[in-house]
C-alpha cells in the first residue's frame, strides 16, 4: 500500500551542510522536567512524548 506524502514533504530541501555544523537540541532542555510537549508546525499541534523506557514518540 502506497502512502502519498503531502506536498510539503514532497519538496523538501536535503540538507547540504555537514552533520558537525546542524543544529543540536538537547531532550531536557526541550521537556524541562516534563514527559511530554506540544509541537505547533504548519498550523498543526503535535504531541512529542518521553515513555517509560525512555524513547520519543510524536503524535498527531
Amino acid at each position: 500500500m502506497m502512502v502519498e506524502k503531502p506536498d510539503s514533504f514532497k519538496h523538501a530541501p536535503v540538507p547540504s551542510e555537514p552533520a558537525a555544523q546542524q543544529r543540536v537540541v538537547e531532550s531536557a532542555d526541550l521537556f524541562r522536567g516534563t514527559n511530554e510537549i506540544m509541537i505547533r508546525h504548519d498550523g498543526l499541534t503535535y504531541r512529542l512524548k518521553i515513555t517509560r523506557q525512555g524513547k520519543l514518540i510524536l503524535n498527531k
